[in-house]
């Protein structure tokens, strides 16, 4: 990414390839922070930078992008730097979601400020090769990940043959931001269509920040995500999971083998949780059942469960000390996946 200060959308997205990592929660903006982002949009003046918030970047390591098959073309074979979004994925999903929404008003041969519909694309949403049968998404999530195919087929509207309809309380908020801002500017002059692409993409900067190769990501993540909408516990006690998973002294292919466990247990969970979008289940009242019920607590000392999970049972202490093993970390989250 260069050096870090603060830095436009269209700086952001110049020759890089995002990806949003298993241990981040999936997109949890509602009608609120929206209507607060797209208010802070109308109510900005042409060219005056507003600050738009923090975006923490982690660098992919190559032991990693090498294994994105449908990426690496991009990444070695045009020189684009992928990196993880550790902080600041919900208000850059949000600038690309009405990204999105204004492209989708465009003919095919029409041209916003000077730049074609196709360019827009091709910086911002997607490249293809191969005559167009590959495509590769500049911006995404990890694709093991619920919300990915979402994203590529009902937000970016690209066809896919892997697209299992899966949808979670995430995919939901993502599908609700996308209508909120197709609605939005609907009515829309071309020429206000123009304004609002540029004080998007120009005038909204980021103070950009990235991770040191030897920080804590996980920690990291835990901390940072304290500010803005904060973290449920269900999804902090995803993260600790996962980073308890990369403590234990076996071999890579059975922490990775834990990781994948954890991922699917959790996409199954916020797939039961959201399946009522009018009334969806509760995060956090799911991690408290569901510790009465296995832990066998009870419920007069529910409101203890949380410090239980985090600070007394699933620690990092306890793993280094071998007080916990890989086996109960497995045994809990198999359980989980029970809904």
């Amino acid at each position: 990414m260069g050096s870090n200060g603060l830095k436009a959308i269209a700086d952001i997205f110049e020759r890089h390839v995002f990806r949003i990592p298993d241990y981040q929660r999936g997109y949890s903006w509602t009608k609120k922070q929206l209507s607060d982002f797209w208010e802070d949009v109308e109510n900005l003046s042409e060219n005056h930078i507003h600050y738009t918030g923090v975006l923490t970047l982690e660098p992919v390591n190559e032991s990693v992008f090498s294994n994105w098959e449908e990426d690496l073309w991009l990444i070695k074979g045009k020189g684009f730097t992928p990196h993880y979004i550790v902080d600041g994925q919900q208000r850059l999903t949000t600038a690309i979601i009405l990204i999105q929404a204004i492209i989708e008003k465009l003919y095919e041969d029409e041209k916003l400020n000077y730049t074609s519909r196709k360019e827009i694309i091709e910086k911002y949403i997607s490249q293809s090769k191969d005559g167009g049968i590959s495509q590769t998404f500049i911006f995404g999530y990890e694709k093991d990940n619920p919300s990915y195919e979402f994203l590529k087929t009902k937000i970016f509207m690209a066809s896919s043959s892997a697209n299992q309809d899966i949808e979670t309380l995430y995919t939901a908020n993502l599908e609700y931001a996308k209508d909120y801002f197709k609605n939005k500017i609907n009515e829309l002059a071309f020429e206000d269509l123009e304004i609002l692409f540029r004080k998007i993409t120009q005038f909204l900067k980021f103070n950009v920040y990235e991770i040191e190769e030897d920080l804590d990501v996980f920690v990291a993540f835990e901390t940072m995500n304290n500010r803005g909408k904060k973290l449920s516990n269900l999804e902090l006690m995803k993260n600790r999971l996962i980073y308890l998973s990369t403590l234990f002294k076996v071999e890579q292919y059975e922490k990775n083998s834990l990781r994948t466990n954890i991922n699917n247990a959790w996409k199954t969970i916020y797939e039961y949780l959201g399946k009522n979008k009018i009334n969806p289940l509760d995060d956090d009242n799911f991690l408290k059942n569901h510790w009465i019920m296995y832990f066998k607590y009870s419920r007069k000392t529910a409101s203890d469960y949380i410090t239980f999970l985090l600070e007394e049972h699933f620690t990092s202490r306890r793993a280094l000390d071998g007080e916990i093993s890989m086996s109960e970390i497995q045994e809990y989250v198999q359980a989980c996946k029970i809904v």
